[in-house]
């Protein structure tokens, strides 16, 4: 589902990735953990096609990103890949449900139909009763199951999180951990997920290890 290909980035002489490569199979749910400056968030930023890399391939379900234009690029991005945020950045204007819908309005679905799917999401994710409520109105727990919903509303070939348990309780974190799994059960989700929590790192079918800009074995 995922393929790096000798993943490098540079900024300026400073090089964070040099020569990163991962092959993460459909439907696995894989963290990646590494002190604070290995190079885990700018690594998932290359995969999750938010950065490009200094050099090195990046395939996803057998597209390469490198190849995309920007208007391409905008458009797989929105139809193949996930994001779930630490701060879940959420729109304060919008309710939840039309939070979750937003993505695949955006792809071109109906209203009707980008109701009927967000609803079945916020049903499984138990936020049926939140849809009306802006995030203001919310508990961080609540905020991030509207922020996965949106995540999977057009049932993308993988999602990438980036520390999602990081602004939770305890009792959060270990219900949104359960959920990733729950997900991966009912849809067959790929996740990558980038953590300091290593309860939920090894939770995980893997765990992969950046240091010093590469996988450490």
């Amino acid at each position: 589902m995922v393929i790096a290909d000798n993943i490098k980035k540079s900024f300026g002489s400073l090089e964070v990735l040099k020569g990163i490569n991962l092959h993460i199979e459909k439907g696995e749910v894989v963290s990646i953990v590494g002190a604070s400056g290995a190079g885990k968030t700018t690594l998932l930023q290359i995969v999750g096609s938010l950065d490009k890399p200094t050099s090195g391939k990046v395939f996803i379900d057998g597209t390469d990103l490198g190849q995309l234009s920007e208007k391409q690029m905008s458009d797989f991005r929105n139809k193949h890949i996930g994001f779930v945020f630490q701060f879940h950045q959420l729109l304060p204007e919008f309710t939840a449900l039309e939070n979750v819908m937003l993505p695949a309005l955006i792809a071109g679905k109906s209203k009707s139909q980008a109701e009927t799917d967000a609803l079945e999401l916020m049903s499984f994710l138990n936020i049926s009763n939140r849809k009306e409520h802006k995030p203001s109105e919310m508990s961080g727990g609540e905020k991030q199951r509207v922020a996965i919903a949106r995540a999977l509303i057009n049932r993308p070939s993988v999602v990438f999180a980036d520390e999602p348990s990081g602004n939770l309780d305890s009792q959060n974190a270990e219900e949104l951990q359960k959920l990733f799994f729950s997900l991966r059960e009912r849809y067959g989700q790929t996740f990558v997920i980038v953590t300091h929590d290593m309860h939920l790192a090894s939770m995980c079918d893997r765990m992969i290890k950046i240091k010093d800009g590469l996988v450490e074995l």
